[in-house]
Order: C-alpha cells, then sequence, then structure tokens
C-alpha cells in the first residue's frame, strides 16, 4: 500500500511540469552549488577522504551521475551553465578562461526563472563587465573575480559587491565563510516572502591559493604524510565499493613527472599543501550544511532541489617540487603588493614558504591534482577525462524516489539550463528585448534523475586548452590542439583511456571526426556572425 502511495504522489509531482506551468505552489526551489578546481574523487561520497559530510548525506538521500561533463576550465563552463548553450557559441573559444559571454544571442537562466516568478540570487564568482544584478539576478554577493586571488584580503582589480554597491569587506574576512553567511542570508529572505527561488552559489574554493585558517589544515597534515599513491589506491578501493568504477577499468598511468611518494621531496610541505586544500573543500561542505539546517527549519528541504557540480578538473599547478615563482601574472606581479592593505605577497612555495596564510600565493601541484582525479586520465584544461569529468549530486526529497542511486546517464553542463527549465515549469523564449537567443544544445536530466537506469546515448564536442574531443555514445575521439592525430577510446570498457583504438577502428575515427569537424565549424559561424552584428 506505501508503494502504490508513493507511486501516486511521484506521478503527481511529475505531472506538474507541464510546458507552461508556472503556478508557484508547484514550483520547486533550486540551489544550484559550483565548486571551482575540484577533482572528481575529493568528496566522501565520490570515494575521497576529505571530510564532506554534508554533501555526503545529499548524496546518499539523492542522486549521484558518474559520467557528468564540464568544459574543462572556469569560464566557459560558467557560460554554458548560465545559459545552456556551447561556450564557442558565445564568444569563448575554450582556451581563455576570462572571454566575455557575448549576450546578444543568449539568455541566463537567471533571466528565464525570474520571468517565471522565482526570486533569483547569486553568491561568489562572476567573471563579466556588467553586475549579476543587471542580468536577471534580484540578489547577488561576490567579486569581480579575476586571477589575482586571496581568501582573507582584497586584492586589486577584484572589487566586491553587494547587489549594485561596492563594499569594504570584514577585518575577520575569510572567502568561503563570507560566501556561506549571504548563501544563508539570501535563502532566509527569501523564504520570508513566500516565493520560489533559485540560488546560483558560484565557489571559488578550493581554486589557488592555497588558504585557510591553520586550525582546519593543521589537524590534517598527518592524514597526507601517507602521501599520493597510497591515497590514490585508498580511494580506488572506496569508488569500486560505492559502485562508482568497474575494477577492470583500473587507475590511468601517473604522470610521467610525477614520483612515487618514497621519492617526493620534502613530504612535510607536500603534505602541508594538500591539508590546505583539503580544507579549502571543507568549509564549501559547512556552507551545504548551513544552507540545509536552514531549509529543514523552514519545512523548504522537501521540495528544494540541490545540485552540486565542479567546473572542472583539479588544478595542477604548482609543481612538484619547492617553487619561487607565482602563475604567470607577468613582470613585475610575482612580488606586487596588489593586496590593497599594500602587504606583499610571497608566490611560489617550499619548507622555507610554507602555504595556508594571507601572505602566501601558493597550489598544491600535480601529484595532489593527479589524486583529486582517481581514476581518471589528466587535470583541468585537458579533453581527457580528469578535466571534463565532474561530480553531480542532485538532491530532492519530494521528487527523488530511489535515494542513494547513481546513474551513468551521461551528461553536461550545457543540460543544467533545459533541466532547471523543467523543473519549474518555465519556458524558454524565443526573444527577449531585442536579443533572439540561440536554441538551447542542451537536455533535460529530469528523466535521469527520477529514474537513475535511464542511459540515452548523447554526442557532446569540447574545445578545450589543451585538447579537442568528441563523444558519440560511447566511443571518444581526442587530440592534442593543432595535431592532426586523434585518439580513440571506448568508454564502456576503458573511461580511464589507456588503450588508443585509433588503429584498430579507423572507420569509428573517421565518423567522430566528422561530426567534430561539423560542429566545430557550426558553432564557430555561430560566435563570427554575432560578433560581425554587433560590429566587432
Amino acid at each position: 500500500m506505501r508503494a502504490a502511495w508513493a507511486l501516486i504522489g511521484l506521478c503527481t509531482v511529475v505531472a506538474l511540469w507541464e510546458p507552461g506551468n508556472t503556478q508557484a505552489n508547484d514550483q520547486p526551489n533550486i540551489i544550484l552549488i559550483m565548486a571551482d578546481d575540484l577533482g572528481w574523487s575529493d568528496l566522501g561520497c565520490y570515494g575521497g577522504e576529505i571530510g564532506t559530510p554534508h554533501l555526503d548525506r545529499l548524496a546518499q538521500a539523492g542522486v549521484r551521475f558518474t559520467q557528468f561533463y564540464n568544459n574543462a576550465v572556469c569560464g566557459p563552463t560558467r557560460a554554458s551553465l548560465l545559459t545552456g548553450l556551447w561556450c564557442q557559441q558565445l564568444g569563448h573559444r575554450g582556451e581563455y578562461w576570462n572571454d566575455p559571454i557575448d549576450l546578444n544571442r543568449c539568455v541566463l537562466i537567471s533571466e528565464v526563472l525570474r520571468r517565471a516568478g522565482y526570486r533569483t540570487m547569486m553568491v561568489g564568482k562572476w567573471q563579466r563587465r556588467r553586475l549579476a544584478v543587471e542580468l536577471g539576478f534580484d540578489r547577488f554577493f561576490g567579486p569581480m573575480c579575476q586571477a589575482k586571488i586571496s581568501y582573507f584580503d582584497e586584492v586589486q582589480h577584484n572589487p566586491w559587491y553587494l547587489d549594485r554597491k561596492r563594499i569594504k569587506l570584514p577585518e575577520d574576512f575569510y572567502l568561503t565563510r563570507e560566501l556561506n553567511r549571504y548563501a544563508v542570508e539570501f535563502v532566509q529572505e527569501a523564504l520570508e516572502l513566500g516565493k520560489p527561488f533559485f540560488l546560483y552559489v558560484a565557489h571559488i574554493a578550493p581554486h589557488w591559493p592555497l588558504h585557510a585558517p591553520p586550525e582546519d589544515y593543521l589537524p590534517l597534515e598527518s592524514r597526507y604524510l601517507a602521501g599520493w599513491t597510497q591515497l590514490r589506491q585508498a580511494r580506488h578501493q572506496r569508488q569500486i565499493r560505492l559502485g562508482l568504477v568497474d575494477p577492470a577499468w583500473g587507475v590511468a598511468p601517473w604522470p610521467d613527472s610525477v614520483p612515487p611518494w618514497s621519492k617526493a621531496p620534502y613530504p612535510h610541505w607536500q603534505a602541508r599543501r594538500m591539508a590546505v586544500y583539503a580544507a579549502q573543500v571543507q568549509w564549501i561542505d559547512r556552507g551545504v550544511g548551513e544552507l540545509v539546517r536552514v531549509l529543514r527549519e523552514h519545512g523548504a528541504l522537501e521540495n528544494t532541489v540541490i545540485i552540486f557540480l565542479s567546473d572542472n578538473g583539479p588544478a595542477p599547478d604548482g609543481g612538484i617540487g619547492p617553487t619561487k615563482s607565482g602563475f604567470g601574472f607577468g613582470p613585475g606581479r610575482d612580488n606586487a603588493s596588489w593586496r590593497l592593505d599594500g602587504v606583499a605577497i610571497h608566490p611560489g612555495s617550499g619548507p622555507d614558504n610554507m602555504p595556508g596564510g594571507p601572505e602566501t600565493f601558493a597550489a598544491y601541484g600535480l601529484g595532489w591534482a593527479t589524486l583529486s582525479s582517481t581514476p581518471w586520465r589528466s587535470t583541468k584544461l585537458s579533453g581527457y577525462e580528469g578535466g571534463i569529468r565532474t561530480p553531480l549530486i542532485v538532491h530532492w526529497p519530494q521528487g527523488i524516489s530511489k535515494p542513494g542511486s547513481i546513474t551513468h546517464q551521461v551528461g553536461h553542463v550545457v543540460d543544467l539550463m533545459p533541466t532547471l527549465l523543467e523543473l519549474a515549469g518555465a519556458s524558454y523564449p524565443k526573444q527577449l528585448g531585442s536579443r533572439r537567443p540561440l536554441p538551447l544544445v542542451g537536455q533535460s536530466l529530469l528523466r535521469a534523475i527520477l529514474h537513475p537506469e535511464t542511459n540515452e546515448p548523447r554526442e557532446l564536442f569540447w574545445s578545450v586548452p589543451w585538447h579537442d574531443a568528441v563523444r558519440i555514445g560511447p566511443w571518444k575521439a581526442v587530440r592534442r590542439k593543432r595535431s592532426p592525430r586523434w585518439e580513440l577510446y571506448d568508454l564502456r570498457t576503458d573511461p580511464t583511456e589507456r588503450h588508443d583504438l585509433s588503429q584498430k577502428h579507423p572507420q569509428v575515427l573517421t565518423r567522430l571526426v566528422q561530426r567534430w569537424n561539423q560542429w566545430h565549424q557550426q558553432v564557430q559561424a555561430h560566435s563570427q556572425a554575432e560578433r560581425q552584428a554587433a560590429g566587432r
């Protein structure tokens, strides 16, 4: 009898998503949380040893995706997330993280949901010249973020805004804590108004620099003295036990430049790097816990959809051994006093310049980034799976009938716009003012969320900083930029991309390359036509 009533309830919920149905009482709240440079295996629910209890509980009561993709780098992923379009259609070439979004042929998810009756809010990383409140968001808190980042201080050319007003940061400022605080404040405000809401939390963590309070990272150092070799094996074993990966796939080989842990220089410094990174991830998790607490207190958790993902794979920056330079900000900038309080930044890292504090500017390096990518190949900027796969958790007590499920449905960040529109009962506009948006290229993932056994084939394409790639069904072709040679992998049996089948299946490779060429010509034509129309 209970099963029958549950089925009737689910059918009632599904019936509410007919196009054009925008009655506020039927619309779920939506919280979309994105980490920055988080690896596929960092969360506990994806095999990691980092303490993420709140996200793990969302996964246990929700759905985890194993084959969800991004655009391998910050700005292009955000462009696709906000618009439901290939980033190349919007002026991005996929190579530069801070290229602008071309607004003439797109609309943002915030604009569409606000038209559907939602209160729209955002906290975090905003990489545009126009303010978020000018593009469909009712509330905004965060920086107009560029490459010079501090978790403890305001820096030049990174102004912080609350809605339309530039603000001064508090003396006890810690970046992720402040984003968490405003996210909770915005949700409380929306709940008091009684409207459905959309909150987009664009975290900067765990993007470098490695900054965290000492009380958060010092207790973690001993854990990471075990080293990346042992910890990668342990993560892989947990992934097998969780049912995320098949043991027959194995693990991608270590990069040639990464030594085994027994030969890694300065193990205590190496452990500190990963400990600070883990502390940054834990701050994200705390914010998730605060949001869940507020929703539960207001009786709103049941009909709130919480989605969590990362914008790309883990960043390999920082070197294997000690370094003295920063990250290529240009002559004279490495040691410049670009904190607004005038205190100099000391980039690089090593045993005599341990990361964590506000005067440091360091990253955790390729060894730990390879751990974060377990079991996939490569890292951020890459077209291999370690660069473009992201964890994706969807939590929705009122809608999900199989809590704790894992779905192998292939998806991409372009799918988030159509998914959220279907959840909200909102329609995609053919025209908004003078703008005529291009048709959405993604497809809704709601069926996979409600029915995790869904496994529909997809065509996906990439042009990212290091590679071009295409996936059609289980087949994937990838090549290094401007190289004539494509590699071919069967992701059914080899998702860790260890066995190139280009010589064995040349006809399959030819078909994939032809489709990539067609796609590339189409998206380039959109971009060029729009620039010409805008007089550029």
